[in-house]
């Protein structure tokens, strides 16, 4: 009626003939069957960089397709009329800096950020450049969408891993980034546990979703009965570790006590419900994206390290005035709300918000008053992460088509996202050929930050 095979138990089954490591999978992570206990002990790892110990975590609020920095924090309204667009500048409350009317939002916390004017590559491929600003390494192009290296969030969890123990690592919410958000070569246990709705992206490359069901009990279990199995299984391994010299049921019962305070009660799991929160605050955020930002805030809370989210697809070929008065306003209330809150709460030193895209859009309004690729200038926002703000670093011409001054490439954002957690464009990760390779070929944090 129950049988314990393998080395360490791993295929071991209830009388039910239920293997015990089906009841701990979630959705996310089940579909390469990769379970909860699984996870956690990959993320248990004994060689885990210095800075691990650190608080310090990442939301990264990408805006698919790219957004228009003339429509956002870098507006010309001296520029003719085919550049300018047909929104008008507020003051923020930054002295000096002027951005979108509609991110009033925005406007309230400037004074705690930094506009970067002067991003620019050179590559206008949605994939390549994606993948190009989400692993800080080339590989991927429209012609060839597979991921080829993991992501700055997998590499976060590969290395650091959570910031409170028995927790997730790495969440990404409405995927986005073209499924560049995984790991890639470094292995499906860093690719991140996703939530929310899928975007316009590359199915081959897409990341598998879970839900806020992902942390329910399946096949009807109630919790009674779990508890009942846990108690038989911890009698099983009390027989087991009397014959096991090596003690290899150590590890894994530590382990799996984490998964079952996840599914049970854990942090993470009570993270997903927004519902404990004051409904002035998240009337505050808004529903939608708004909720997802609010979320976010959540997930850092209970000790996760990185968490993305996809706030909608800015790719407006055409038809551009009325896409960004749908999509901004929203974005608007998820990242400056997000900001304030973080604020508030005394946690925004040590949590990075960086809103980016993979590039930015033309300057001049095209027939079909829409906005066409255009890597040479994108606007970058950065919060907290324990940088220097209340700042603008570099400049575009009086167009927005180049910058004028100081220059930042993909591998300065890389490396500065990767300073905000405690690591370095020089630490190593192991490659498949069993070689130490850099996190990122390069790059620098601006000095401005510092």
């Amino acid at each position: 009626m129950l049988n314990i095979v393998g080395q360490r138990g791993n295929d071991s089954q209830f009388c039910d003939g239920m293997a015990r490591r089906r009841m701990l999978q979630i959705g996310a992570l089940g579909t390469f069957g990769l379970s909860l206990p699984q996870l956690l002990r990959a993320e248990q790892n004994p060689l885990l960089h210095p800075s691990a110990r650190s608080k310090k975590s990442v939301i990264l609020i990408w805006m698919h397709g790219g957004p228009s920095q003339l429509d956002t924090f870098d507006m010309k309204p001296g520029a003719p009329a085919e550049y300018r667009g047909a929104f008008a500048p507020i003051a923020s409350n930054l002295p000096g800096l002027d951005i979108c009317e509609l991110l009033p939002e925005h406007a309230k916390v400037m004074d705690k950020c930094t506009v970067i004017r002067s991003f620019s590559h050179g590559n206008g491929d949605h994939w390549a450049a994606a993948h190009w600003m989400l692993t800080g390494r080339t590989g991927a192009t429209g012609n060839s969408r597979a991921p080829r290296q993991p992501s700055m969030g997998a590499v976060a969890s590969h290395l650091l891993g959570p910031t409170r123990p028995g927790t997730l690592s790495n969440v990404n919410i409405n995927d986005g980034g073209f499924g560049y958000h995984g790991g890639a070569w470094l292995g499906v246990n860093t690719n991140p546990f996703r939530y929310g709705e899928v975007s316009y992206g590359n199915e081959a490359g897409r990341l598998p979703s879970g839900d806020h069901n992902s942390f329910s009990l399946i096949d009807g279990l109630s919790e009674h009965r779990v508890m009942d199995r846990t108690s038989l299984r911890q009698q099983l391994d009390g027989l087991k570790r009397r014959i096991d010299g090596h003690h290899l049921f150590d590890q894994m019962d530590a382990v799996d006590q984490q998964a079952m305070d996840l599914v049970l009660s854990g942090r993470v799991r009570k993270a997903f419900d927004v519902t404990d929160e004051d409904p002035v605050l998240r009337e505050r955020y808004g529903t939608g994206w708004g909720e997802q930002a609010l979320l976010a805030r959540r997930l850092i809370e209970a000790g996760v390290r990185y968490v993305s989210l996809n706030t909608g697809y800015f790719d407006d070929h055409s038809n551009i005035e009325k896409a960004l008065r749908n999509k901004l306003p929203r974005h608007d209330k998820a990242v400056g709300v997000l900001i304030q809150d973080l604020a508030e709460r005394g946690m925004l030193d040590d949590t990075l918000v960086v809103t980016a895209g993979e590039f930015g859009h033309t300057p001049r309004i095209n027939p079909n008053a829409g906005r066409d690729h255009w890597p040479q200038a994108q606007s970058i926002l950065l919060a907290g992460g324990g940088f220097r703000h209340g700042q603008v670093i570099g400049s575009t011409n009086d167009k927005a088509e180049h910058p004028t001054s100081r220059k930042i490439g993909v591998e300065d954002f890389c490396a500065t996202v990767y300073h905000a957690m405690g690591l370095t464009v020089d630490d190593k990760l192991i490659d498949p050929s069993g070689r130490p390779v850099a996190l990122v070929p390069g790059g620098k944090v601006p000095p401005e930050l510092l």
